[in-house]
């Protein structure tokens, strides 16, 4: 077939050559005209874009600018405005005789824009001229503008204020402007003198006249230039008396002041003695401590005493001339005097001024002056006096020297007040049985028999806390009533109070008086407490069971506030009597206390130890948490660490049972009652 091929044949790839006409029409395309035709077009395209997207941006400065530079992109003066895009430029500025502007310029969407700026003057060229030479002058505001005219120096622009000063001339505030755009100009000051001539006349003439103790180089009778003020003037000239006197300067006036007679000087006498630091009296008038020198009226006689302690006095009569020194010693012989000494124990030691003297008892010669005296032995505190021997009298000092266990007590005051008015008595306390046996008629199953042997002294009030007293503290609290029966004068016990309360108060108590808080308080709770801390607190049952069950010398514990024997004395004490039969129960039958509720704190006797209604007008809460004790003997108990209820202690008003007037009797509870109140304690030393 035609399209058939040998097998010999060979297919193979042929350059492309464009014909002469292409290439022809293709360099006639890219001629140099077109090429600057298309350059041409892109940038008035370009022109055309900027024109279109720019902003009209005008510049109004004051005064008129010399040079405007806009940097930070493209910008195109067209007359007195410019054309830039939006964003941020740095604009600089120039006129001659202002600061240079620089400021830089936000341009926004809006086609329009107008930005007006002040050029800032530059400072002027300031001379000061101030009469007289040297005056300060002190820019107002310009810390770094002080100078001493005559000066020149750059001051700010405007309305400026300078104080001129010199010390002996009248301060003067000007006012003045400055033109600025470093042009000179000239202030000119005169201050007026601040001082006045004081002319002083005397007999004889020619003292120097000093001004405020300082000599003016003057002599009488001037004048002086005196500057403004009070001024003390004096005249001094040798072989008189100086005259002074106090004068009120005024500026520009001057002063004639009377003649003034000289009187001639006093003599000078220096007094010694023999011991030194002897005081001294000239005509019976004290005159200070030897070695001294005074000033003496010539023509007359004159006595000089000395005296010191444990010597005689010494007297010299002289007689002084005017303007001469003289020189009196004298002599003041010592004195003695004897001290008996009688110590118990007997071999005790005397330290007398702070030398050792061996055993203390015995006579000792002392000279007639203040010693230091002590007394000492070991196992013992020591004793201390200052003793002053007399001539011709024998004094006798006799010593008993105090245990250390004695001295912690009389160290200690036996009654305390606090601010809120409560006094509280000082307890030494000791071992003591608490609980009751189990044949003792009323006893409860939570008395348990055990020994507590209490070993820190303590404070416990005389009376419970009165309403007054916690009203201090809380000022809404009401102990309110009990049918009818008023529990809320201020003179009662404070009641329906709950433990947390009762603690809080005590708190609130020990910080009026400066003392570390017992109790540890977080958002008004009690959540613990510092058993080291000396604050106010409310007593340890084993506390309050020694105040008031404890008898020295006795084998057993008291068993009622009263005795051993029901019924107690008329009047003994607040307990459920007679009249109270309508409001409870249980009475004390044929007793009569005269009250139906509480009675003011203090209306009966107190106990053996000084406190008050410890056995009855109300129940008193106790600090320890309520718990049965297992019988096991204790050391200063604070009791259990935790629970939920607290040990009441003691009967009250509405109690007339033989379980309840017991002082063994234990009651428990958290919240307050109407016959429950409390006491405050602390401890006496830290432990």
């Amino acid at each position: 077939m035609g399209n058939q091929r040998s097998p010999e044949q060979t297919i193979e790839a042929a350059q492309f050559r464009p014909t002469a006409s292409v290439v022809g029409e293709r360099r006639a395309w890219l001629s140099p005209a077109r090429l600057l035709a298309i350059i041409v077009a892109l940038a008035a395209a370009w022109l055309l874009w900027f024109i279109f997207s720019a902003k009209s941006v005008r510049f109004e400065i004051q005064p008129s600018a010399q040079t405007i530079d806009v940097e930070g992109g493209l910008a195109f003066l067209v007359g007195e405005t410019y054309l830039l895009r939006t964003g941020t430029y740095r604009l600089r500025a120039t006129a001659n005789g202002y600061h240079d502007l620089r400021q830089t310029i936000e341009v926004g969407a809006e086609r329009n824009q107008v930005f007006a700026f002040v050029f800032a003057k530059l400072p002027g060229r300031v001379r000061f001229q101030v009469e007289p030479v040297g005056a300060t002058v002190a820019i107002d505001g310009l810390d770094d503008l002080r100078l001493q005219a005559p000066a020149e120096r750059l001051v700010p622009a405007g309305s400026q204020t300078a104080l001129v000063s010199h010390p002996r001339y009248q301060e003067e505030r000007v006012t003045f402007e400055v033109a600025g755009m470093d042009k000179r100009q000239t202030v000119t000051v005169a201050l007026a003198p601040n001082w006045a001539d004081v002319t002083l006349p005397t007999r004889p003439s020619g003292a120097a006249i000093l001004i405020d103790d300082e000599d003016s180089g003057t002599v009488t009778p001037g004048p002086v230039q005196a500057l403004a003020g009070e001024r003390r003037i004096t005249a001094r000239l040798a072989g008189h008396k100086r005259w002074t006197d106090i004068l009120n300067i005024e500026a520009g006036v001057d002063m004639l002041l009377p003649p003034v007679t000289l009187e001639p000087a006093d003599g000078l006498v220096a007094i010694v003695s023999t011991p030194s630091g002897a005081g001294v009296t000239v005509n019976g008038a004290y005159r200070g401590e030897t070695p001294l020198e005074v000033a003496l009226e010539p023509g007359r006689r004159h006595q000089i005493r000395a005296r010191k302690v444990g010597y005689a006095a010494a007297a010299k009569t002289i007689a002084v001339t005017s303007g001469q020194q003289e020189r009196v010693a004298l002599a003041l012989p010592r004195l003695q005097g004897e001290l008996t000494i009688q110590t118990q124990p007997s071999d005790a030691m005397l330290w007398i001024d702070g030398v050792a003297h061996g055993t203390a008892a015995g006579v000792r010669t002392l000279p007639a002056m203040p010693h230091d005296i002590e007394i000492k032995k070991e196992g013992y505190a020591s004793f201390r006096k200052t003793v002053t021997p007399q001539p011709g009298f024998a004094q006798a000092l006799k010593v008993r020297l105090l245990t250390l266990a004695e001295a912690r007590m009389e160290a200690l005051k036996k009654v305390r007040t606090t601010s809120a008015g409560h006094e509280l008595v000082l307890l030494s306390p000791t071992a003591i049985r608490m609980g009751a046996s189990r044949r003792e008629p009323g006893r409860r199953a939570n008395e348990t028999l055990r020994t507590v042997n209490l070993t820190r002294l303590y404070y416990l009030s005389r009376h419970e806390v009165t309403n007054g007293q916690f009203r201090a503290f809380a000022k809404g609290h009401s102990s309110g009533d009990f049918q009818n029966i008023d529990l809320d004068q201020d003179a009662q016990p404070a009641v329906r109070v709950a433990w947390h309360e009762a603690a809080r108060y005590c708190n609130w108590l020990s910080r009026q008086d400066g003392l570390a808080p017992f109790y540890r308080e977080e958002f008004g709770k009690i959540v613990g407490f510092n058993a080291s801390a000396l604050g106010y607190r409310l007593p340890t049952e084993a506390e309050w069971a020694w105040a008031a069950r404890h008898v020295p010398g006795a084998e057993a514990p008291l068993h009622f506030a009263w005795g051993d024997k029901l019924p107690p004395p008329d009047r003994h004490g607040n307990y459920a009597d007679r009249s109270a039969a309508h409001l409870v129960a249980r009475i004390i039958f044929g007793y009569n206390d005269n009250h139906i509720g509480s009675a003011p704190v203090g209306t009966f006797a107190a106990n053996a130890r000084g406190v008050y209604d410890l056995g009855g007008n109300v129940a008193e809460w106790t600090h320890d948490y309520y718990g049965i004790p297992d019988g096991s003997d204790a050391v200063d108990p604070l009791g259990p660490s935790q629970g939920e209820y607290h040990v009441i202690r003691g009967a009250s008003w509405q109690k007339g049972t033989i379980t309840d007037l017991r002082l063994s009797f234990r009651d428990y509870g958290a919240d307050g009652r109407q016959d429950v109140g409390f006491r405050i304690a602390r401890f006496a030393e830290e432990a």
